[in-house]
């Protein structure tokens, strides 16, 4: 946790201590500029920057005192060149990407990089955006990053159904990859075939994990998935050069390592066996467990709980709308998105089912065993604050 001192200020005030004059040349081009350097020219304070990292260090489940590496690691990044593919998919993932709710540090992480190519966010188009893929994939060859939004057809399925430039999804893909340092599959279409890939699956569509072997591959699964867990990613490989850990679907374990059951509010209410059984009802009123209404939060595994949507505004079961289970593989043919699991499935099913069953009594006993772990991880919680961390730095 992060702790801000008294003499903060808010970002642009005058008061402000923004970073010394790098001794680089000013003239230095945005592509030869290191991360630190670029944040300086964009205007971030040193204690902005410093929250960042340590915001990250948190984020990425690291102790405090990783926010210091983290901070020199990226002072002397370079910008990372991203060739962004986008195939059967809606433009979900870059809105959620694009549209965040205020301009923050990771949004300037994300202007740093070099992002050589994007459909849609691209000015180019026709000859001369497939000739910017092939001269990034050309000039960093071994070091740039790929990330995918959508499905595609598979190699068996018919090219046609989905092509860019005249060239087949399947046969970009590869191409692409070819040189590439590593994968980044981003939303639920890309990571496990989404609603492409839903029954009767008309075009053959598959997940990309399906198709590349011998690269590394990160699933950011979701419908759309979490700007901040991208975010995230891309500033665990600037500043270890390495993916973060995963769980069993390649999903960063950060992010998707508790499910979203785990971390709602709305879980002792399901301890204590009380559910509202339809929208409008005393229960829903109340703020009751949605699991009767179709909440798939037992099993779904993500970070929407706790970092929520739109600057940690809301996310949905907070709004009064059950978790559909987005981020899990095959969820649109699930069953439908309002009927209740009839036993909660994930690693906690059997204990989550009884708590349910036996109500408050049960509930009593999770509750003392859950404020059991937390006073045992409160005791062991280090803390750091901005102003050690600039005495370090």
């Amino acid at each position: 946790m992060v702790k801000s001192s008294a003499t903060d200020t808010a970002p642009g005030s005058s008061n402000e201590t923004t970073h010394p004059t790098p001794s680089a040349p000013e003239h230095r081009g945005p592509d030869t500029m290191t991360l630190g350097e670029s944040l300086r020219r964009n205007g971030v304070s040193r204690r902005g920057f410093l929250k960042f990292c340590a915001a990250t260090a948190s984020m990425m489940a690291l102790p405090p005192s990783m926010a210091l590496a983290i901070a020199e690691a990226l002072e002397q990044a370079r910008r990372p060149s991203v060739i962004w593919l986008s195939f059967q998919e809606c433009t979900g993932c870059t809105e959620a990407l694009t549209r965040s709710f205020s301009p923050t540090v990771e949004n300037l992480i994300l202007d740093t990089i070099s992002l050589d190519y994007h459909h849609t966010l691209q000015a180019a188009a026709g000859d001369a955006a497939e000739h910017a893929r092939e001269q990034a994939m050309h000039a960093n060859a071994g070091s740039y990053l790929v990330v995918v939004d959508g499905s595609l057809p598979g190699p068996k399925a018919n090219p046609g159904y989905s092509t860019i430039a005249g060239i087949s999804n399947y046969d970009m893909l590869m191409d692409t990859v070819k040189g590439a340092a590593a994968v980044v599959a981003v939303g639920t279409c890309a990571t496990f075939g989404g609603l492409p890939k839903a029954d009767p699956n008309p075009s053959g569509a598959v997940a990309v994990q399906d198709l590349i072997k011998g690269k590394p591959v990160i699933n950011v699964s979701g419908c759309p998935p979490m700007p901040m867990v991208i975010t995230g990613v891309l500033a665990q490989y600037l500043t270890f050069g390495k993916l973060p850990e995963l769980d069993e679907y390649n999903r960063p374990l950060a992010f998707f390592g508790q499910s979203i059951h785990d971390r709602c509010y709305r879980r002792p209410f399901y301890d204590k066996g009380l559910f509202a059984e339809s929208f409008d009802d005393e229960g829903a009123k109340k703020g009751w467990c949605l699991y009767r209404l179709g909440c798939k939060g037992p099993m779904t595994y993500n970070a929407c709980a706790t970092m929520k949507w739109n600057g940690g505004t809301s996310w949905p079961v907070e709004s009064g709308a059950p978790c559909l289970g987005c981020s899990e593989p095959n969820f649109w043919d699930a069953g439908g998105f309002y009927e209740a699991l009839s036993v909660p499935p994930g690693k906690s099913g059997d204990t989550l089912l009884a708590a349910g069953v036996a109500g408050a009594a049960v509930g009593a006993g999770v509750g003392l065993m859950a404020r059991g772990k937390a006073k045992s991880a409160a005791k062991s919680h280090q803390t750091v604050t901005v102003d050690e961390l600039e005495q370090q730095l």
